[in-house]
């Protein structure tokens, strides 16, 4: 049968379609519900999407290659971000991500081998004014200092929420 939306997430991508001037402005908020249904932007997943749009095949991966928020791999849990541009550098973003490195022994980039976390780097999460900043499953922590960053994962280890 191949890759295919759920009844759920078809309805939400026939909803969207009439918002947008053209399917190709309809791209992104595509995957962002094909990385819901699927956990990732798999091959196949975006040749999916390119067939459902109508577009080419290399412009759903170049989009899905350009934009952080869209996994090319699985993800775990907890997907981790920080950012490490300017502001967040400036306010110590790099001690942050090294106490992150060594409480979860992973590197950027890498899923814990339970499969609960993954951290990443990321230039910019458009919260400079609040900087250092990471991102949790879309959950911003802002104004974090590395044993603040810990604690939020220590936090996670005993919930179910970010």
């Amino acid at each position: 049968m191949g890759i295919q939306f759920t009844p759920e997430i078809e309805a939400q991508f026939k909803s969207l379609l009439p918002r947008y001037p053209n399917k190709l402005a309809a791209l992104i908020p595509t995957l962002y519900l094909a990385q819901e249904q699927f956990g990732y932007l798999r091959p196949e997943v975006m040749e999916y999407v390119a067939q459902r749009l109508d577009l080419p095949a290399s412009q759903v991966l170049n989009t899905a290659t350009f934009y952080t928020m869209l996994h090319k791999k699985p993800v775990g849990r907890y997907h981790i971000e920080v950012c490490t541009n300017v502001s967040c550098y400036l306010r110590g973003c790099d001690d942050v991500l090294e106490a992150l490195q060594k409480k979860l022994s992973i590197e950027c980039g890498e899923t814990t081998a339970d499969g609960l976390f993954t951290l990443d780097e990321v230039q910019c999460l458009a919260a400079c004014g609040t900087a250092p900043v990471m991102c949790v499953n879309r959950i911003y922590r802002e104004n974090l200092t590395p044993d603040e960053a810990v604690k939020i994962v220590d936090g996670l280890n005993k919930s179910t929420k970010p």
